[in-house]
């Protein structure tokens, strides 16, 4: 039996989808080998940031109670300082997810009357509470914070007039969401990420710039702390794990900011000097080592799904023939009917819970619209594991991201694609 019979047999792809993706996967091979290239670059980083700080098997055991003295937890975050060029990185597996972590350096660094600028529009929908657009209890509007939002120019480009005549006296933190989030815009890239932090600094070098990295880890050559942020913030159970970590999070930069963000999370009178791990350091570490390979098949399962269903007739951000930043594709259905085929082919490829029918459900914490979603995945929530989701809401886009490997990646992109034609949703064209 080839590939081919068992994707017939096995999963029921009919013999045209199976022909009209490989096609247009082979086709896809050159921009493959530039995403191979950058993850060779970052492997060779993760790999010399393990050998500089002397990983070794006995940093592998784990600390219980108060995690005081935990020399692995110490050397895991000295490979992601070192990696990041940060001058110190909090890991802890008690940071549970990417808005956790963000809220946690929010709260870490601002304090009444302080202002937090948004220099890249509207937030992540998670975020709305955490700030408080969204009038929330213990929100940082509520204690004090005041929050001005940038909004993007007609283009989706950065209005840097009006955020050079915001930014005041009072401005503590000004933030960039690297990733798209729930938008159809791309996501912003190194090289303009640079260009914020330097027009920032131009005006006033006290204020922090903090960058939101989730879905963007090892997806450029360059991390903002190597290009001029004073902070990152992001999830391990998105690419910085590798599909490995069981959960966490981490915030990285400057001395004082992650120090803040310590207290913040644990106690002012501790900080950053406790926080068992509970054996977790060997998956926790494995899975950053991992992690370069991983985002690579992401991307290109990410590149596959934009070529495929662009030849669909649907729109798709970002196009694969721009410089990615971050791992999610973005494409434009059309209708709830097709979010939810979608996501049950993509759920039928999942190695995980692939028997159940994913439906919209209002059940998912922090977001205001039922959301669809397929993550079959072994890590609760892990987007780093092939998965889709989207909020069920005109012009009804899903959000595919994902793919621990590259073979599961075009499997899944078959899959999406063949569930929507089996339910005569689409038609091949000719």
């Amino acid at each position: 039996m080839n590939t081919r019979d068992i994707y017939f047999e096995k999963f029921g792809i009919k013999p045209e989808i199976f022909e009209f993706v490989d096609e247009v996967a082979k086709a896809a091979e050159p921009r493959f080998r530039e995403v191979e290239d950058i993850a060779e670059y970052n492997q060779a980083k993760v790999l010399a940031a393990c050998v500089k700080n002397g990983l070794s098997e006995a940093h592998f055991a784990g600390t219980t109670g108060y995690g005081i003295g935990d020399i692995g937890r110490d050397v895991m975050e000295a490979i992601y300082a070192d990696t990041f060029n940060a001058d110190v990185a909090l890991v802890r597996m008690q940071i549970i997810s990417g808005t956790h972590a963000l809220s946690t350096a929010f709260f870490g660094s601002l304090r009444y009357g302080d202002e937090l600028v948004y220099a890249t529009g509207q937030p992540y929908d998670t975020l709305h509470r955490v700030i408080g657009i969204t009038p929330t209890k213990g929100s940082l509007i509520e204690h004090g914070v005041v929050y001005r939002q940038i909004n993007l120019l007609a283009d989706g480009g950065i209005d840097y007039d009006t955020l050079g005549k915001t930014i005041n006296e009072k401005t503590k933190v000004v933030a960039i969401q690297r990733s798209k989030g729930y938008s159809f815009q791309t996501g912003f890239p190194i090289a303009e990420i640079k260009k914020i932090c330097e027009f920032v600094k131009n005006i006033r070098k006290d204020v922090l710039v903090m960058v939101d990295n989730c879905y963007g880890e090892f997806v450029e050559r360059l991390e903002p702390t190597e290009i001029g942020a004073d902070a990152i913030v992001g999830s391990l159970i998105k690419n910085p794990g590798g599909g490995i970590a069981p959960t966490g999070g981490y915030i990285a930069g400057g001395h004082t900011f992650v120090e803040n963000a310590a207290r913040c999370l644990f106690s002012p009178s501790m900080g950053m000097a406790q926080g068992a791990t509970l054996g977790q350091n060997k998956p926790m570490l494995m899975g950053f080592f991992l992690a370069p390979s991983m985002v690579c098949a992401s991307v290109k399962t990410a590149i596959l799904f934009d070529e495929v269903f662009s030849k669909m007739g649907f729109k798709t951000s970002p196009p694969s023939s721009v410089t990615r930043t971050d791992t999610p594709q973005v494409i434009r259905l059309g209708s709830a009917e097709k979010m939810i085929a979608f996501c049950r082919g993509i759920q039928k490829a999942s190695p995980v819970d692939s028997m159940f029918d994913p439906e919209p459900s209002f059940e998912m914490p922090g977001y205001a619209d039922p959301l669809i979603s397929a993550a079959g995945a072994f890590t609760q929530g892990s987007t780093i594991e092939l998965s889709a989701d989207g909020p069920v809401r005109p012009p009804y886009d899903i959000y595919v991201q994902g793919g621990l490997t590259w073979h599961h990646g075009k499997l899944g992109t078959m899959m999406a694609l063949n569930q929507l034609y089996i339910e005569n949703l689409v038609k091949l064209p000719k």
